[in-house]
């Protein structure tokens, strides 16, 4: 489990693909030295495990379904990626709760200048975008984001200077694939009515907190 908040930036070494699987060697920063292999680590966002440490040199092996629902299947040798060691009981959760379990890809499709910040627009599948909910929380390539507002299929984030400089974000352009994960919290309660027969795939988006209140899944105030 991770938290969105990126601790630094590593760099694609090598990439050694096997049938439809691949393994990544990616140099990380220094102070990465903690981590063995059987660590987990979120490298643009994606849950990867180490197999290999030698150095500031980390060994990672991709599936065929990573590399399927990822920008991981794209990745050239050279790029950089944000990287995020797990978390740890005592943390602070700064993002939000990010699994590193990628839902797909999304599109940058504007990114505009506003005083010190940017506000970057990303459209994504509409089998995605029924999650999107303004003020909600996302994971763009690993780093959690507040989303804006809802556009269609699309959804606006901004960008402060801070994440700017310690992630990769900045170096994106209009037309760019980025990683993406929903909210978890909102998969789970979207089975759990499903389960409880409450809402059909053609009625979800109809979920709101009024249903979600009559079938207990709300405080007894009305308080989530």
């Amino acid at each position: 489990m991770f938290t969105g908040i990126v601790e630094g930036i590593g760099e694609i070494r090598t990439i050694r693909r096997v049938g439809g699987e691949a393994t990544l060697t990616i140099r990380v920063p220094a102070f990465f030295s903690d981590c063995h292999p059987g660590d987990s680590l979120a490298v643009g966002g994606v849950c990867l495990t180490i197999t290999g440490v030698k150095g500031d040199l980390f060994t990672l092996d991709v599936s065929a379904e990573t590399l399927q629902r990822s920008t991981l299947g794209k990745i050239r040798r050279g790029e950089e990626v944000n990287l995020e060691r797990a978390l740890t009981l005592s943390d602070r959760l700064g993002g939000h709760l990010v699994s590193g379990h990628i839902d797909g890809t999304g599109i940058i499709e504007r990114v505009q200048r506003l005083q010190r910040s940017w506000i970057m627009r990303i459209g994504i599948d509409k089998s995605l975008s029924g999650y999107l909910i303004e003020k909600g929380s996302i994971a763009v390539d690993g780093i959690s984001f507040t989303i804006n507002r809802c556009v269609g299929t699309s959804f606006d984030i901004t960008i402060v200077p801070h994440t700017a400089s310690v992630t990769t974000i900045s170096r994106k352009r209009v037309g760019d694939e980025v990683n993406i994960e929903i909210d978890l919290i909102s998969k789970y309660v979207e089975r759990f009515l499903y389960d409880r027969g409450a809402v059909s795939k053609e009625t979800a988006s109809r979920i709101d907190r009024d249903m979600l209140i009559r079938h207990g899944l709300g405080g007894g105030n009305g308080h989530f």
